[in-house]
């Protein structure tokens, strides 16, 4: 089975977990087993955790029950966005303590999609789901930003691509992070923005995606409600 999450230990035995590529696109929905593996793994250890993401996005619900895990993790926990954090994965960010972005990496919000069949009440019904699973995703937007859900609502419906500056400061009131040369042959980053800068080890390792790349398994509709084709 392949994962799309991996944790590592480092050299400073920081623990620090990888979301690289498609959320729940193989291994999550359907699987009743996965959830618990990802609780299992998170709750392994303990102590501060580090969550390097680069994911186009993906499943919502999936999406939905990371965020609550980390949320409710007994530990400092730092987000890192060293790609992209798109759609689903940006949900997922705003579980962090602190978010940082580098500064040439991106993250996406936009309406969550899905795919219905049948007559008119099975369409009035999926536009339900989606104005509820909006309506779910802002409260994690809003929890974090502090900023209103009209506005919030009107940057989703935008399809809104923000950097570490402009738009993106609202997200990451932490600022962001950069890499010098040393650091860059050692592995290593510093942090800056608001705080001390200080080195650590880690430095992650992003996959090639793009969020028009993420084909998902639409089994049935209603059921995967964060489609993203871009």
């Amino acid at each position: 089975m392949r994962k799309f999450w991996n944790w590592v230990r480092d050299p400073d035995n920081e623990r620090t977990l990888y979301l690289n590529g498609p959320i729940a696109e193989e291994t999550w929905w359907g699987d009743e087993v996965t959830p618990q593996m990802f609780k299992d793994e998170l709750l392994s250890g303990s102590g501060d955790i580090t969550v390097w993401i680069n994911s186009p996005g993906g499943d919502v619900f999936a999406a939905a029950q990371i965020y609550n895990m980390l949320m409710e993790y007994n530990g400092q926990v730092t987000v890192k966005i060293d790609g992209i954090a798109a759609s689903a994965a940006s949900v997922i960010a705003m579980a962090g303590g602190e978010v940082h972005m580098s500064p040439v990496s991106m993250m996406m919000i936009h309406n969550p999609a899905t795919i219905a069949i049948g007559d008119s009440v099975e369409m009035v019904r999926a536009k339900e789901l989606l104005d509820e699973v909006k309506e779910s995703i802002i409260n994690a937007y809003e929890l974090k930003t502090e900023l209103p859900r009209l506005k919030l609502a009107r940057l989703m419906d935008a399809e809104t691509w923000m950097n570490q500056s402009g738009g993106g400061s609202y997200f990451f009131p932490h600022g962001g992070y950069q890499l010098t040369p040393e650091q860059v042959s050692q592995g290593r980053y510093i942090r800056c923005g608001n705080g001390t800068p200080r080195a650590r080890s880690g430095r992650g390792r992003a996959r090639d995606t793009h969020p028009g790349r993420h084909a998902e398994n639409n089994r049935t509709a209603y059921r995967h409600p964060d489609r993203v084709a871009i």
